[in-house]
């Protein structure tokens, strides 16, 4: 018997405490599409409990509206400023366990991995991954920028997971 396949969708996101994209990408077979994306914007002087908050109720919402089967994640570079680093681990930790509240294996990605799935190239700019995120997804226009960069992180997943329930690294 043969079995058809199903599409599979990915959340991908890019940290952030002011501004985290996010990108639902569904996979039908060899072919992908953008379900939705956006960029989830914090006040820069808002208390940094209520930003981590706000993401988590954003990201939640797409989780509840797209019902994606795994959440992928970009990996933070290694910051010089010990808190920017900090309060992004604290983000990234907030997004992991939403990811965990609502029983998402979640694949991890540095940038460099995200930038050669993408395309072909780990030491490619922000210009050449926006327009492949846009060739790949058959996109007319440009996507923000961090919402690009989630929907790359997506795409990323998408391609060495080939959909398979499990995600490499966490799940």
């Amino acid at each position: 018997m043969i079995v058809a396949p199903s599409p599979v969708r990915c959340l991908g996101v890019d940290p952030g405490s002011l501004a985290c994209g996010w990108a639902v990408v569904e996979r039908f077979g060899s072919r992908m599409s953008l379900v939705e994306a956006g960029v989830i914007r914090n006040p820069r002087g808002a208390d940094f409990d209520q930003r981590a908050l706000r993401i988590h109720e954003r990201l939640a919402e797409a989780i509840a509206a797209h019902q994606p089967g795994f959440m992928a994640v970009e990996s933070p570079f290694v910051e010089k400023n010990a808190a920017t680093a900090l309060k992004l681990g604290q983000i990234r930790g907030g997004i992991l366990l939403t990811a965990a509240l609502h029983g998402l294996p979640v694949g991890d990605y540095n940038p460099m991995q995200v930038k050669k799935a993408v395309s072909g190239y780990g030491w490619a700019d922000k210009h050449q991954v926006g327009k492949m995120v846009m060739t790949l997804l058959n996109l007319k226009e440009e996507l923000p920028s961090d919402a690009a960069d989630a929907a790359a992180v997506a795409i990323g997943h998408l391609l060495a997971t080939r959909g398979l329930p499990k995600a490499p690294g966490r799940a």
